[in-house]
């Protein structure tokens, strides 16, 4: 039996930002499951998919308009961690009691946060990671900024633990509930420690282990078509593309010849490809294959 690659998963909720697909590569870069959901799911969607951790991601609309997104109550009842990015950042200051308002001074692009005190050592999501030091010899870290609103007031419980020039709340959090939240896009690799800092969320303050691999993900899909295939026999069609090629081999591999796969010449190819497909499959990886030629 093999382990349940799903086990640990993070959700993250979607508020429209152009990096939200970025932040889902990130984690599974890290090797843990995630799911990209709307922002706009129900408590019981949530209960049941029974993440470790949840992030929210940034957006394009602005918190202080009537009727702009906001994160499903239970987010913040769950008992799971919680990382607000950006818009996110701002939702969850809001939602929990600060201010959010927008800035006479937009931020995009470079900027340098300043890891505030003892954060760089006490603070679970930013705890030895710098890019430079400070004279005073706070951590600096390099981000990416993306922002014309920005959070004024923390909310009862959160400590603000980064800074920059212009925006006094860069980065928040309350360590005893879990909550953290960065102005910044750690996502996208322009924010130098970005990858590590989302890996302090994952692993360290969520505790998911790195069960989601592409070694795992193959075995995984070898034990389930095992499972459903049985004792039965499989016939494949197989094109030479992408997709049947990669189904042609994980099958192969569940229950090798009880495969057979069918390969179609229908005269269209390209030079030498049905040669190519029947060399490849049939006679290196040995796979069972008929031949036709349409």
């Amino acid at each position: 039996m093999t382990k349940n690659i799903h086990a640990h998963r993070i959700l993250i909720l979607d508020f429209g930002s152009q990096y939200t697909q970025l932040i889902a590569r990130r984690v599974r870069e890290i090797g843990v499951y995630c799911e990209l959901w709307a922002w706009d799911v129900t408590e019981a969607q949530i209960r049941e998919f029974n993440p470790n951790g949840i992030i929210l991601s940034g957006g394009p609309e602005s918190v202080t308009e009537a009727g702009s997104p906001r994160a499903p109550e239970y987010v913040f009842n769950a008992g799971v961690p919680v990382f607000g990015i950006c818009y996110g950042m701002q939702t969850m200051a809001e939602q929990l009691g600060g201010k959010v308002q927008s800035s006479t001074e937009r931020e995009f692009g470079y900027a340098q946060v300043e890891v505030l005190g003892q954060s760089g050592q006490t603070s679970a999501l930013l705890r030895n990671i710098e890019d430079a030091i400070a004279p005073n010899g706070n951590a600096l870290l390099d981000v990416w900024m993306s922002h014309g609103d920005k959070v004024t007031e923390i909310p009862a419980g959160f400590t603000t633990i980064a800074q920059t020039a212009t925006c006094p709340h860069a980065a928040m959090a309350d360590e005893a509930k879990r909550f953290y939240g960065v102005q910044f896009h750690p996502e996208v690799t322009h924010t130098r420690q970005g990858a590590r800092l989302l890996e302090h969320f994952v692993k360290e303050i969520c505790g998911c282990q790195c069960l989601w691999t592409p070694a795992t993900i193959i075995d995984d899909a070898v034990a389930r078509i095992r499972a459903q295939v049985g004792d039965d026999e499989v016939i494949l069609g197989l094109s030479g593309g992408v997709d049947s090629s990669v189904v042609a081999m994980l099958v192969h591999r569940a229950i090798g010849d009880r495969l057979t796969c069918v390969f179609v010449d229908n005269g269209l190819l390209r030079l030498n490809e049905g040669v190519q497909v029947m060399e490849m499959f049939g006679d290196h990886f040995g796979l069972k294959i008929i031949k036709v030629d349409a």
